[in-house]
């Protein structure tokens, strides 16, 4: 049996996400994810929110809810790795969510994507293992929401690029030769949960959308960090507005 074996659609889960979180009576219908804590710090001192619930992950994870331009949205901060943020939309979605936008950092494959640039993924290359337990074996998995985040990203003026991006499980082991496929493929960026979030939507029959926003680079002649490290709390900030103005239209 190989990893491509995996997809088992034909019987149940023995551990399932509701054996660890039970539904919370009026919790938002559309939840956030976001990988920095930074973003979380900006969300307790720039708005008013209130806890909402508690999610597992290996560790208690706490869920604020918060009123945004009339809608109800609930945000917390995910595990970075495509295994850690599946396991804990999954449980967003025990608790209740209908919809779930994931936004964070990326590396490009194309140096001239600048720094902090928004990114659609349109695609995700399954260089990880989690897609596979939840949709049939293939290179890609199509994002169709990409179409609507598109058409928000236009409402609020908010340049951006789309295409096929790159998830991977292993950070040190992105080779230059990988890297020139997936580039030659038509891949904008690498990221580390596309591929694995939006498998566990689709099986699920949840919306999930996703942004990126470019960090370090991987075209050159070795990895440029840009401004990896570096990005200031003011775009931390900006970045976790734009999430919630995006959710706020889903």
């Amino acid at each position: 049996m190989s990893l491509f074996d995996a997809f088992d659609p034909d019987s149940e889960e023995i551990l399932k996400p509701s054996h660890m979180i039970r539904p919370v009576e009026g919790f938002p219908e559309t939840v956030v994810l976001t990988f920095e804590e930074k973003s979380l710090q900006a969300l307790q001192s720039g708005w008013n929110t209130r806890a909402a619930a508690t999610l597992r992950g290996g560790r208690d994870i706490p869920v604020y809810a918060l009123r945004h331009n009339g809608r109800e949205l609930a945000v917390c901060q995910s595990i970075i790795g495509g295994a850690g943020t599946a396991g804990l939309l999954e449980e967003a979605l025990a608790l209740g969510a209908k919809k779930v936008l994931i936004y964070g950092s990326c590396g490009v494959l194309d140096a001239e994507l600048a720094a902090g640039h928004f990114i659609l993924p349109t695609q995700a290359y399954r260089d990880e293992g989690v897609s596979y337990h939840y949709l049939q074996v293939s290179d890609y998995v199509d994002i169709p929401t990409a179409a609507r985040l598109g058409e928000i990203f236009d409402e609020l003026n908010l340049p951006y690029v789309k295409g096929r991006v790159w998830t991977t499980d292993a950070i040190y082991r992105e080779t230059r030769a990988n890297m020139e496929k997936r580039k030659a493929d038509g891949c904008l960026a690498v990221d580390m949960e596309c591929a694995s979030t939006m498998a566990v939507g689709q099986f699920r029959g949840v919306p999930v959308y996703q942004f990126l926003y470019a960090e370090d680079s991987l075209d050159g002649d070795g990895w440029d960090p840009r401004t990896m490290g570096a990005v200031p709390a003011s775009d931390y900030e900006k970045y976790l507005r734009v999430a919630l103005e995006v959710a706020s239209r889903l």
